[in-house]
């Protein structure tokens, strides 16, 4: 994987946790501190200048994901939305419980992206496998086949297990047992 002040295309790859939903037991990624993850996820990609020669890859869910493409795109930086699930789905479990306002900004992102859906993609779940845990091997998979040597990962994350198999934790484990370089914005420090 890349370090900063590469020249040349790279692909950035993003994972992050959701948006807190409403009541949610232990806080993770409370709403209060969007403006700071804004800002973390922005100055990484200020300090890896990403710009129009690199391709940004991560998911779409409230929170950390569109915080990241939202970024990504303003910096022109070309778009591809990764779906581990058909996409009414995927909204009705990773945005749509956070309310309209991360409803219009998943609309904004996915209108100015590529979307590649897993299902239509790779074709049905194999027996045991979760799609959560598909699509990050996947997004990598993806990251490498695009940017070779030069991908980049950063992520937005507490440094604990999530709720269910995939996620921050996941991607993290994955890109590490590669021996990949990861940039860990730690959202208990925002």
């Amino acid at each position: 994987m890349s370090a900063a002040g590469d020249s040349g295309s790279r692909a950035l790859l993003f994972s992050g946790h959701m948006i807190d939903g409403p009541g949610r037991a232990t806080p993770r990624f409370p709403p209060a501190l969007e403006p700071a993850a804004r800002q973390a996820i922005e100055g990484e990609l200020d300090r890896l200048a990403a710009g129009p020669a690199d391709v940004a890859i991560s998911s779409a869910a409230c929170g950390g994901d569109i915080l990241f493409a939202e970024a990504a795109l303003a910096r022109g930086v070309k778009t591809r939305v990764y779906l581990p699930l058909d996409e009414p789905a995927f909204v009705e479990q990773s945005v749509a419980f956070a309310g309209d306002r991360w409803l219009d900004r998943y609309r904004a992102v996915i209108s100015r992206s590529e979307r590649l859906v897993a299902p239509d993609v790779l074709g049905p779940l194999a027996a045991g496998e979760d799609p959560f845990e598909r699509v990050n091997r996947w997004m990598l998979d993806e990251a490498q086949r695009l940017g070779g040597a030069r991908v980049a990962l950063i992520c937005l994350w507490n440094g604990e297990g999530g709720d269910g198999p995939g996620g921050t934790k996941h991607m993290m484990d994955v890109v590490q047992a590669e021996h990949g370089d990861a940039v860990w914005i730690d959202i208990r420090r925002l």
